[in-house]
């Protein structure tokens, strides 16, 4: 029953990782379309891979996008703007006409200058607007700077009412042919006086026709509605659409694109949308649940932390959203999407194959919310593919930018070639949506330089380390190393071996050599509270001298916690504060404890009294540390060091830790674990001069 309660938290947690991932599948599955896909995948001017297939039903051939874009071009070219006639201004104008002429007549000394005027008062007034009138039926164009260096013969379209007539631009009056036409009319008006009407018939000749653009652009519209066709002949039921082994000709080409609409909309009416979308769900589930097993085998560590398994789903849920809005709204082509982020993120926290796999699964689901065919998906994995090859680690940025260069020669590489195999030439690649298309992946390499500075925003949100903050804290001017270099010297000259000694073996396994060595300066911060405890900072008084054996391990023992309590103080990872807890894991102060047994033979032991806390290691980093920690304490023990006893004392401590069960919850496996051995002794015999051992013979020769 004990048994099955530690086992509680361990069981309602995965319930808890399986509702998350649930949750993130439903709401993934209401993305998708609810119309059928179409099951042919096909490319123009390539072979047909599949069987002869003949049409369903009848359907009619849509004419290609180049061919509606030239029809409209045409059209367009038969296509007049719209100008509207605005009659209330000759109204408004006439009276103003009579007001000038009343003002004019009014001013002192009118009545001697303009005798003639007033006695032929009705007369001028009736010229007056009679030019008003003529000048107004011919129009007073006010040209819009769209139309200004149009010719004389450009026609227009004038809105009167509900009537609409054509005609030339260059018959209207214009603001420079006004003065002119004023001056003739006037000349030959049949007054004695006609220039008397020049000055109040000047200001009123405003535009009363002005350029309608909304009115243009809706007309327009509807004439291209109207008039362009969008389909040329028919496929009757039962026609060969296309044999098999034959090539996908343009012409075939746009039947099958109009049969593929024709398809997806015929058949989606005559189908349930529920069973669609069942559909969608099943391989949704199938793809995530494919994802759980890779996790649950491959990287326990996250499955068994909640939080660092809804950073992965938190991945596939933002990409997903964002391929179905960029599909929706039309605006930006799927390929700015920077996917590449995923992968360079995960492997700064995690490893390759992780990466990679989240890479693909994200890919995969796009790849069913995306109307891009197989050119789409593939150019996304082999750009992940890139990734985790390449070296996009942090800790360098010189060979980050490196790795986006070649992230952005390997998405320019592959889609050329797509384009390449599509088209047969390369002279249709440099415009159109093939450069187009070059530009949205430039972006979309620009784009995926956010991974950089999101990796210490991520960090501080899920509780990761990315190797930024592992360099910061290598520092040794930090508060606690420089701390311990004050205080306890001899254990931080031990804490640089035992650093030096884990990431070589880290290395040499390709574990994370960059986390143990910065954990390995960390590991004995806790010395700094009692540092005439441990020999290495002693300097002839030993203050075990004065202790029994309890006390003595208690003073050896309380180090592990008093190193975590400084560390959770001073704000370090959570990562590291794991290392200085597990790197004795629940060993035995064992030169104390055998004192304590051969002073006291009859008394029984309590064994607790003499154990570290623990936990035992759990990660291949932490059980290196543990390992390198021992070896480099017991090296100093040896009076003579050569390569047998080198070599004896490193297989007695691993022995030593895999008997008391050290590495029973370690991920280091047993060829991991030789091999760090091999490279302990290795270094051990090159810090202590080990000369090699010759055959006795050969010693006889030198001597």
């Amino acid at each position: 029953m004990k048994a099955f309660l530690k086992t509680v938290p361990k069981r309602l947690r995965g319930f808890l990782n399986y509702i998350l991932a649930a949750i993130v599948v439903l709401l993934i599955s209401f993305l998708f379309p609810n119309n059928v896909k179409f099951k042919y995948n096909y490319t123009e001017s390539q072979p047909w891979t599949y069987s002869s297939l003949k049409s369903a039903f009848d359907f009619p051939i849509m004419k290609s996008k180049e061919e509606i874009e030239k029809e409209t071009t045409k059209l367009k070219g038969t296509l007049h703007p719209y100008y509207e006639l605005n009659r209330s201004i000759v109204t408004k104008n006439k009276q103003q006409f009579q007001s000038n002429i009343d003002a004019v007549l009014n001013q002192p000394g009118a009545d001697s200058t303009y005798v003639e005027v007033k006695s032929n008062l009705s007369k001028y007034l009736q010229v007056g607007n009679q030019i008003l009138d003529t000048i107004y039926k011919g129009g007073v164009l006010k040209v819009d700077p769209l139309h200004q260096n149009k010719n004389k013969d450009f026609i227009i379209n004038i809105l009167d009412n509900n009537t609409t007539n054509k005609r030339k631009i260059g018959t209207f009056f214009t603001s420079s042919t006004l003065n002119q036409t004023l001056v003739n009319m006037l000349s030959n008006c049949g007054l004695s006086n006609c220039f008397f009407l020049k000055e109040p018939l000047q200001e009123l000749f405003e535009p009363n026709l002005f350029y309608r653009d909304s009115i243009t652009v809706q007309l327009h519209e509807q004439a291209l509605q109207n008039d362009i066709t969008y389909s040329r002949g028919i496929v009757k039921k039962d026609q060969l659409i296309v044999a098999k082994g034959g090539f996908v000709t343009k012409e075939i080409y746009q039947q099958l694109e109009s049969y593929k609409k024709a398809y997806e909309e015929k058949i989606t009416q005559d189908k349930s949308a529920n069973w669609i979308f069942l559909g969608y769900l099943l391989l949704t589930s199938l793809i995530i649940g494919v994802f759980i097993g890779f996790v649950k085998v491959h990287n326990p560590e996250i499955w068994n932390n909640t939080r660092q398994w809804l950073f992965l789903l938190m991945w596939i849920l933002i990409f997903s959203y964002a391929v179905y809005l960029s599909v929706k709204s039309g605006v930006i082509s799927l390929y700015v999407l920077p996917f590449c982020i995923v992968p360079i993120v995960i492997k700064n926290f995690y490893n390759a194959r992780l990466a990679l796999f989240t890479h693909i699964i994200i890919i995969l689901i796009a790849s069913f919310l995306s109307p891009l065919g197989y050119e789409f998906t593939f150019v996304q994995i082999l750009a992940g593919i890139v990734v985790t090859l390449a070296n996009v680690s942090t800790r360098y940025i010189s060979k980050f930018f490196t790795a986006i260069f070649y992230i952005l020669l390997v998405y320019q590489g592959a889609f050329l070639g797509l384009s390449l195999v599509e088209e047969g030439t390369i002279s249709r690649l440099t415009w159109g949506s093939h450069g187009i298309t070059h530009g949205w992946l430039a972006l979309n390499v620009f784009l995926t330089l956010i991974s950089y500075p999101l990796i210490p925003l991520l960090e501080k949100l899920f509780g990761f380390i990315s190797e930024i903050t592992l360099i910061e804290l290598s520092d040794l001017d930090k508060p606690l190393l420089r701390k311990l270099s004050i205080n306890a010297p001899g254990t931080l000259q031990h804490s640089l071996q035992v650093a030096n000694l884990s990431e070589a073996a880290a290395n040499a396994i390709g574990a994370n050599a960059l986390l143990v060595k910065v954990a390995a300066l960390y590991h004995d911060v806790g010395k700094t509270a009692a540092p005439v405890s441990f020999i290495e900072n002693q300097n002839g008084q030993n203050p075990h001298d004065e202790m029994d054996e309890k006390q003595s391990a208690k003073a050896i023992i309380d180090h592990v916690t008093d190193g975590i309590k400084m560390a959770k103080k001073e704000g370090l990872p959570k990562v590291i504060i794991n290392f200085i807890r597990t790197h004795h894991g629940t060993t035995r102060v064992e030169y104390f404890y055998r004192n304590h047994i051969a002073k006291n033979p009859d008394t029984e032991v309590d064994e607790s009294d003499f154990c570290y806390p623990g936990p035992i290691p759990t990660s291949k980093e932490e059980s290196i540390l543990m390992v390198a920690d021992s070896i480099e304490a017991a090296s100093k023990s040896l009076k003579n060091p050569t390569e047998a006893s080198i070599n004896e004392l490193v297989d007695n401590i691993v022995n030593s830790k895999i008997n008391h069960g050290q590495f029973a919850n370690s991920m280091l496996s047993f060829s991991e674990l030789e091999t760090c051995k091999q490279v302990f002794k290795k270094l051990l015999k090159s810090i202590y001069h080990v000369r090699i051992e010759y055959p006795d013979e050969v010693q006889q020769a030198a001597k």
